[in-house]
């Protein structure tokens, strides 16, 4: 028993020595924990998740700015202003993922309760946030029906909803003889009662007040009329559910190929083949730069396949070839970099191993490779600005569906590369100098 309790002691021993295992056994879980705690939990402003989208007021009436205040203070929404072509903009090319148009005639139709269509929103939409898209309408919804609470909460509003109603009706030329009396007569006798109700109000107003509450409930009329329109190249959207999923799959592709270069470098290190291979008349430099090349070569075979499968099996279409070329060779020369950098992050095979899944593994999480950013607290989101894998799904996301110019392909591809460049260049000084 002594035995075995001091071969245990020696392991635990070893196991707290390692640095790098002690902290993927006890700290790493504790970061992963927390993570997903903030994106699962949210802001910690009360518990609840704020989604930003853009607001555009093509009414510009008191009524569609009380909606927008109303919008404002919501705990569940931030607005931004915006015009309706810079709202379609930014949603198309993927910075925002969707606005709300408050449409013209929201203000008139605010007024007619009783008659005629309700106010109309429309909702532009990324088509690949379905999710979101469907808890803006129940957002919109809900402080949508605030309208009929106030109105029957207040008399005075009631009596200025009904006689607009009335003059509807009355002025309505379509509207059957008899329909029309019938719905004058009906809008009359609430007229008088609604008067009765406001009479009775000013009287209770005199009265001391007391602790009573009143409510409205169980409204069964539409508050909004919402319209959903899909933003992407000439509003079609992608062709189908692939164009989406597939580059969240070639993402997935690169960062297996960068982990598994990135140990092969540790294991040439440590079994001395590239203490071997210095022996020989070759410079570090050149053997740093056939380890760049293989997987570099290996990023591109593996995005080749995963887009040829898209476009041959899955109907997934390309909208510039010339653009796809862009999007493949920057994610490889990016990852590439960071494969070298994550190689020099640790001293045997099994720390640069954690080290280098925990780091790609976070920069997944937070750059949208996992989870969908809007469900990302707003400081997790702003942090995903700097993830490659963000820019990475962006990039393949914008030959395959969104249709992105030139110009608007330099941003993701330019960063990319930028991120590569330097993570090459520390992870070579880092090499030479522990060499």
């Amino acid at each position: 028993m002594i035995q075995i309790l001091t071969l245990a002691l020696k392991d635990l021993t070893v196991m707290f020595r390692d640095k790098s295992g002690f902290f993927f056994t006890f700290i790493f879980p504790i970061i992963i924990a927390v993570l997903f705690g903030s994106i699962f939990g949210g802001d910690h402003n009360g518990g609840t998740r704020t989604m930003t989208v853009l607001i555009v007021d093509e009414d510009s009436t008191t009524a569609s700015q009380d909606f927008i205040k109303q919008l404002d203070a919501a705990a569940e929404i931030k607005i931004v202003p915006s015009t309706l072509a810079v709202a379609s903009e930014r949603v198309r090319v993927g910075k925002n993922t969707a606005y709300i148009a408050i449409k013209k005639g929201y203000g008139d139709a605010s007024e007619q309760m009783f008659w005629g269509d309700p106010p109309e929103i429309e909702i532009g939409v990324d088509p690949a946030r379905r999710a979101e898209s469907a808890m803006l309408n129940g957002i919109l919804m809900k402080y949508g029906s605030k309208r009929f609470q106030d109105a029957f909460s207040d008399p005075q509003k009631m009596l200025q909803n009904l006689n607009i109603s009335k003059e509807a009706i009355e002025n309505d030329s379509d509207l059957d003889t008899t329909w029309k009396n019938n719905l004058s007569q009906l809008f009359t006798d609430l007229d008088r009662f609604f008067e009765f109700e406001s009479n009775q109000i000013e009287e209770l107003d005199s009265l001391p007040a007391d602790n009573s509450t009143t409510s409205a409930e169980n409204n069964v009329m539409l508050p909004l009329l919402i319209t959903q329109k899909n933003v992407a190249v000439l509003k079609a959207g992608p062709i189908n559910a692939y164009a989406i999923s597939f580059p969240q799959g070639i993402i997935w592709g690169i960062i297996g190929v960068a982990a598994a270069f990135g140990i092969s470098i540790v294991v040439e290190r440590t079994q001395g083949t590239l203490q071997r291979l210095r022996i020989a008349p070759i410079s570090l430099g050149q053997v740093l730069a056939g380890k760049a090349l293989a997987c570099f070569t290996a990023i591109i075979a593996i995005d080749i396949v995963l887009v040829t499968l898209a476009v041959t099996v899955f109907g997934v279409s390309i909208n510039s070839f010339v653009l796809l070329l862009l999007a493949i060779l920057s994610s490889a020369i990016c990852f590439t970099g960071i494969m070298m950098l994550l190689s020099v992050l640790g001293k045997t095979e099994r720390s640069v191993g954690g080290i280098g899944w925990a780091v790609l593994l976070v920069l997944s999480m937070i750059g949208g490779g996992m989870i969908p950013l809007m469900f990302m607290p707003g400081w997790m989101k702003t942090v995903g600005t700097y993830s490659p894998v963000k820019w990475t799904i962006l990039s393949f996301e914008g030959v395959m569906w969104r249709g992105f110019s030139f110009s608007e392909m330099l941003q993701p591809v330019g960063i990319l590369l930028s991120i590569g460049v330097v993570s090459f260049l520390i992870g070579v000084i880092v090499m030479k100098k522990t060499s």
